[in-house]
């Protein structure tokens, strides 16, 4: 599964020069906690979450040694406390993912840097957005879902096997794989592949190869 299979493809957005007060009633009207923030041409410039505006609710605090270097420290906090529009406020740059992209590397992303959103970028425009609670939703996709995916998009158009060669059974969300692939490397890579799949609990794999050429270590 890809990113663009998964993503909003119709976006809420504010540009830079959106006031701070306009852009915290978008977000309540139509129930979102974050938008990306895009220029007249469609770029993605920043991200503006409920965090950054929580930061401005907080107001201007006394400064003491310690917290003058805190402060000095969190990368504009202070301006982000004086902000009065979104360009202000928002959180640049922004993090962004090809709609090309598989949903396990957009997991993985949204981990490693911390964010509830992804804005999705194609040619340098904005196409969609992708958040947690999308990835959360694919997890409760069905078992003949999850098989069709793996034979359609992990067997026939990545690995290339023949229909039938290997056979797919998936009960609540646990996977079973049995056949021959053609080398030690679909051998060792398939059941990887398909553990990526979202809603995949566990894969069980027993294959044979035609022949013995294996992974690089």
């Amino acid at each position: 599964m890809k990113v663009c299979d998964l993503m909003t493809s119709e976006v809420v957005t504010v540009t830079p020069k959106t006031s701070l007060r306009d852009a915290a009633v978008l977000l309540t009207e139509k129930g979102i906690s974050g938008m990306p923030v895009v220029n007249d041409a469609n770029e993605v410039v920043g991200v503006l979450s409920e965090a950054d505006i929580v930061v401005k609710a907080g107001g201007e605090v006394a400064r003491n040694r310690l917290l003058g270097w805190l402060l000095e420290a969190d990368f504009g906090l202070e301006d982000k406390i004086r902000a009065e529009t979104v360009g202000d406020a928002m959180t640049a740059p922004p993090v962004s993912i090809s709609p090309k992209r598989r949903v396990h590397q957009a997991a993985r992303l949204m981990v490693s840097e911390n964010v509830n959103r992804l804005p999705v970028v194609e040619n340098g425009k904005l196409v969609g957005i992708v958040t947690r609670a999308d990835i959360v939703r694919a997890f409760t996709r069905s078992d003949a879902e999850l098989v069709d995916e793996i034979r359609g998009d992990i067997l026939r158009r990545t690995f290339w096997l023949e229909p039938g060669s290997v056979a797919v059974d998936v009960v609540d969300g646990h996977v079973t794989l049995r056949g021959e692939v053609e080398t030690e490397a679909d051998q060792e890579l398939l059941p990887h592949f398909v553990a990526r799949v979202p809603g995949v609990i566990s894969v069980d794999a027993d294959l044979s190869c035609r022949s013995k050429v294996s992974i690089a270590r």
